[in-house]
């Protein structure tokens, strides 16, 4: 009796240890402006997004999902990325690069939306231990209000498919398309409503 206990506690020991580490590297940090109420943004675009990783379709995944995301969720109706990246070529704004007050204006203006968001991908690999191999991403997006150019919101994330539950029990690490959607749903959980 007082060994099965023993080992039961030793059992909880180790899975508290082992939990704490288990999502080693998942980090998220978000910001949003205080003295203003983000309810008046009702449409904006996705802007394509910078790449500082060796992906090269890591932006592109990330946008999508990202789009999708927010519509799922409700929180804004999004314009078509057809329209956007069209408008910016005919803008000559290039994609991924930042964008001063006027071409904001502009933007907003044409698109008749209150905010962009836009970011960055500062990672997007997979990471090896051993013989498995786990994607990574590190991802930053922030929403910029049209007329003022005000950052309102910014989340910056970063998630890895590795963890030692994972490795404990020989499951499969999770994919680059299920990792996406996990960082981008969480960092878009901190927009206030």
């Amino acid at each position: 009796m007082i060994t099965k206990r023993i080992s039961f506690i030793l059992l909880l020991l180790i899975l508290s240890a082992t939990t704490s580490c288990a999502r080693r590297g998942a980090g998220l940090e978000s910001f949003s402006r205080e003295n203003i109420d983000i309810g008046f943004v009702k449409s904006i675009a996705v802007l394509p997004l910078e790449n500082n990783s060796k992906d090269e379709y890591a932006p592109e995944r990330v946008r999508n999902i990202t789009m999708t995301q927010l519509l799922s969720r409700g929180i804004f109706d999004v314009v078509d990325k057809g329209v956007v990246d069209s408008l910016l070529h005919e803008e000559a704004i290039d994609p991924g690069k930042p964008l001063d007050r006027q071409a904001l204006q502009r933007l907003g203006q044409r698109l008749n939306i209150q905010a962009v968001m836009l970011g960055t991908i500062d990672l997007a690999d997979e990471g090896r231990k051993g013989s498995v191999v786990y994607p990574e991403l590190s991802v930053t997006l922030r929403l910029l209000e049209v007329e003022s150019g005000l950052v309102i919101w910014q989340a910056s994330g970063n998630e890895s498919g590795d963890s030692v539950w994972r490795r404990l029990f020989g499951l499969a690490s999770v994919g680059s398309f299920e990792l996406t959607l996990t960082l981008i749903d969480k960092m878009l959980a901190t927009i206030p409503r």
